[in-house]
């Protein structure tokens, strides 16, 4: 599925939020206060749900989704649901992230950015992890998906070349989901400490806090994701894209309607 120029518009208004979302503590000025952001989750929340919408409208008005892709939404949203309590969490253990890598390659950026986003709403729901950080996490998960759907030669690639490369690709992400996401976290929870945020410190200063944050905190959690996922992604990819794939073709989502002329019929004079 094919980006056309309003999507690529309203993803990139939803990268600008999420970039002033996450990275504020190195974009405020030196006088900002900690705790003027400190509810900032519910507007970003509505913000976010406005532009999911936006993509969404934006996909459909150029490349013609109809209730077929609304559906495959809904199977993949509700499967990576299904998929994350399994692993609870623990050390990173969380097999929805293959999923998404998978999903993203095969339906593309525009349409993985909205699953990637639904399918963490929907496992919020289910799990109960419903807080401030939701919001946070429905864009993290939302990039890591689409990003899968950015990886080249997508109608080319295919065998063992590709796997490898989307088991890089969820290697990598994993880890960088979980530095994206204690990045939302660390201006709050780290207060006092020696490798807490500090309004007033260089900006170079609060990396290196927050590097040293986010080794002590989560980089096991993040291992743990990043080997679960390219383990499925070799395992279990070969049968999963070949599925998504022949399901994309069956679906036939960008297929134009077309109407023809009907056959003259030869009548006995």
């Amino acid at each position: 599925m094919r980006l056309g120029p309003r999507s690529v518009a309203a993803l990139v208004l939803v990268g600008a939020v999420g970039v002033a979302g996450f990275g504020w503590p190195f974009l405020a000025p030196p006088d900002s206060q900690v705790s003027a952001h400190a509810q900032d989750a519910p507007w970003l929340f509505a913000g976010l749900l406005v532009l999911l919408v936006a993509v969404v409208a934006a996909t459909i008005a150029e490349s013609g989704l109809g209730p077929k892709a609304v559906a495959m939404l809904g199977v993949l949203a509700a499967t990576g649901a299904a998929l994350r309590p399994l692993g609870a969490g623990t050390a990173g253990l969380e097999p929805m992230f293959f999923l998404m890598v998978l999903s993203g390659r095969v339906l593309g950026p525009g349409f993985g950015f909205v699953l990637g986003s639904v399918t963490m709403f929907a496992s919020a729901l289910l799990t109960g992890g419903v807080g401030p950080w939701m919001p946070f996490q429905m864009l993290a998960m939302g990039w890591f998906t689409m990003g899968a759907g950015l990886l080249p030669f997508p109608e080319r690639l295919r065998g063992r070349a590709e796997l490898l490369m989307l088991a890089c690709y969820g290697c990598l992400a994993a880890f960088a989901y979980g530095a994206v996401m204690n990045l939302q976290g660390w201006p709050f929870m780290s207060l006092g400490s020696g490798i807490g945020f500090r309004a007033d410190a260089p900006v170079l200063t609060n990396l290196a806090h927050f590097a040293a944050y986010h080794l002590a905190t989560s980089l096991g959690w993040d291992l743990g994701r990043a080997v679960v996922t390219v383990v499925l992604t070799f395992t279990l990819g070969p049968t999963l894209l070949a599925a998504l794939r022949r399901a994309t073709r069956r679906a036939a989502f960008e297929t134009p309607v077309t109407f023809e002329d009907p056959a003259p019929v030869n009548r006995p004079t």
